[in-house]
């Protein structure tokens, strides 16, 4: 839903805008001068603003020229409202960047046609989304508008699964990405001997099963739920145009993936050239970070998982982990792990 700021001092004017907004499916926030309509604002930054030019506190001008002198504000569309007819008022208006001009007595169907205008043409992709919070779904509501991908599926169904409970098996077929809301996932291949390697774990905004889908081969490795798991499927047929239909959408999902892959890169050249005594420092310090990274935050994680995404024998582990509490750095209790001093960890050189 798209929020709508409106900055009018007539209260009647503005109790019936915000009441048509409102009903043509906008949420919408309001201000009876500039000045509060700004704090608003930076508040809540909003899609799009309509916003009255003679106002007591700040006028509109002044409104305006501090969205383009605000970062988190300049760009954001913006719909003047004036009695003022005179061809100056408009130039001036125009010269700070107003995006449109609309004169009071307006007609809604005018207002409501100016604001579909502004918001279709001043759509973009943001710089960043918060995959932590709701980033993935206002990614992908935003790729829907800007790569007109009408066919992009609109089922954000989130999955349950239980705990320990299989979400695909090594040499399955591909059929969708997968989207962690909450809980935590391993993918892991299994030898031979029946000794299981851990391939990656996965937390809250974090994707996962994407390899296969890009290289149309079979899943190899399996993946299965460590705690309860919430999970968004990406069926592969939206996979396929998130990266494909339109350049600047398949970027900014490349984007959105790339970062868990530049960090599956430095764990394989870690595993490969650090001590352990490295290795479980920087494992210890990715699942605090997944954990919360505060100081309450605590890792919850059998002691083979760890010791199979450190690549090493759970005794090599359990050896490190204690030494770790002797110098004051971890607290381990039965089943759980405590980061106590999460910068030493991560400047110590082993």
């Amino acid at each position: 839903m798209k929020t709508i700021l409106l900055i009018e001092d007539d209260a009647v004017i503005r109790e019936n805008t915000a009441e048509l907004l409102e009903l043509a499916g906008y949420a919408v926030h309001t201000a009876e001068n500039g000045q509060l309509g700004v704090a608003q604002a930076l508040a809540t930054k909003p899609d799009l603003v309509v916003c009255d030019i003679m106002m007591p506190v700040l006028d509109g001008y002044g409104v305006l020229q501090i969205f383009n002198q605000h970062a988190q504000l300049a760009g954001v569309p913006f719909i003047f409202l004036t009695a003022k007819t005179e061809r100056l008022d408009l130039r001036r208006g125009m010269e700070l960047g107003a995006d449109d001009y609309l004169t009071k007595p307006f007609d809604k169907a005018e207002l409501l046609s100016a604001i579909t205008g502004r918001l279709n043409r001043f759509h973009h992709l943001r710089p960043e989304y918060d995959l932590h919070r709701e980033g993935l779904s206002e990614f992908l509501d935003d790729a829907r508008a800007v790569g007109n991908l009408d066919s992009l599926s609109a089922d954000r169904k989130v999955h349950v699964l239980r705990k320990k409970q299989d979400i695909y098996l090594e040499g399955d077929e591909p059929t969708r990405l997968y989207f962690v809301k909450s809980g935590r996932v391993k993918t892991l291949k299994t030898t031979e001997s029946g000794k299981e390697l851990i391939t990656g774990f996965y937390g809250p905004g974090e994707f996962f099963g994407y390899l296969p889908l890009l290289q149309h081969t079979a899943h190899h490795d399996s993946a299965v739920t460590v705690d309860e798991v919430e999970l968004v499927y990406i069926p592969r047929d939206d996979f396929s145009q998130l990266l494909l239909r339109n350049p600047e959408v398949g970027q900014r999902f490349i984007h959105l993936l790339a970062n868990r892959v530049g960090e599956r890169e430095q764990q394989l050249l870690a595993m490969a050239y650090s001590s352990i005594r490295r290795r479980v420092a920087d494992t210890l310090l990715h699942l605090h970070a997944q954990a919360g990274d505060g100081p309450a935050a605590t890792i919850q994680l059998s002691r083979e998982d760890m010791a199979a995404m450190v690549g090493t024998a759970p005794e090599s582990l359990i050896r490190t982990l204690s030494e770790f509490k002797a110098d004051g750095l971890v607290e381990l209790t039965p089943g759980n792990i405590r980061v106590l001093e999460p910068e030493k960890l991560r400047h110590a050189r082993w």
